[in-house]
């Protein structure tokens, strides 16, 4: 359901778009408890822990990993960034965990991803519609080999990663920089995430209407309007 909030241009906002920006994670993409596989395989090498040691150094990684993301910007610095993390995950850890080398490509096999149930048949609708979508994300350059394991790499016209680009969301750059590859000015673009800031300010600080995915009504004060499920999107979009 579409909650109704004030927009700068009502015709606007009614108006076909001309392309459609998608977040990655929490919009399209979900991570699932990375605690159960990540024991597992520490377990297999001889180092035994507690699922709650594993969480808490896990959230120690996560949070390293979400500050640093952008040094990942091709092969050879993903590998020292993941590193980086495993370093962190293995103080967590106190220790007790394999060399760096052998943690981080653990670490990555312990996050597996998959498609929210409402994004295909949204991407479908786009798509038939002849509506072309790109990705923009903060995320590593890593991003669109996970797409592409997920089976829809190949559905994006563009995908723009804050490591890549150079720059993070809400900083328009990264909005303008999907737009050049769709070659679509920022006002006939419609974008859609999940975050208020990151994706409601930031696409509209790049003139870029925005909507807000709020699945679990958890922000009822928004700069934006707000939809409970990508199936209200493709109507956004005059698809």
């Amino acid at each position: 359901m579409i909650i109704d909030l004030p927009v700068e241009n009502p015709r606007a906002a009614r108006s076909p778009v001309g392309a459609v920006l998608l977040d990655a994670y929490g919009t399209l993409l979900r991570m699932h408890d990375p605690v159960p596989r990540l024991r597992a395989l520490l377990a297999a090498e001889g180092h035994h822990h507690a699922e709650a040691v594993v969480a808490a150094a896990l959230r120690e990684e996560i949070a390293h990993y979400r500050a640093h993301h952008d040094r990942g910007r091709d092969a050879p610095s993903l590998a020292g960034l993941r590193r980086d993390c495993a370093r962190v995950l293995a103080s967590g850890l106190g220790g007790d965990a394999p060399p760096p080398e052998r943690l981080a490509p653990m670490l990555v096999d312990s996050l597996r991803f998959s498609l929210y149930p409402d994004a295909l048949p949204a991407l479908d609708a786009l798509d038939s519609a002849g509506v072309p979508v790109a990705v923009v994300s903060n995320w590593d350059c890593g991003l669109p080999e996970v797409l592409g394991s997920l089976g829809v790499a190949h559905r994006f016209a563009a995908v723009a990663v804050s490591a890549v680009v150079g720059a993070a969301k809400p900083a328009p750059a990264i909005f303008h920089h999907a737009l050049e590859r769709l070659g679509v000015r920022p006002g006939a673009a419609l974008h859609c995430g999940d975050m208020p800031v990151a994706d409601c300010e930031g696409a509209r600080a790049a003139g870029v209407r925005a909507v807000l995915l709020d699945r679990a009504g958890g922000h009822p004060e928004t700069p934006c309007p707000r939809i409970a499920t990508l199936a209200e999107l493709p109507a956004l979009a005059g698809a």
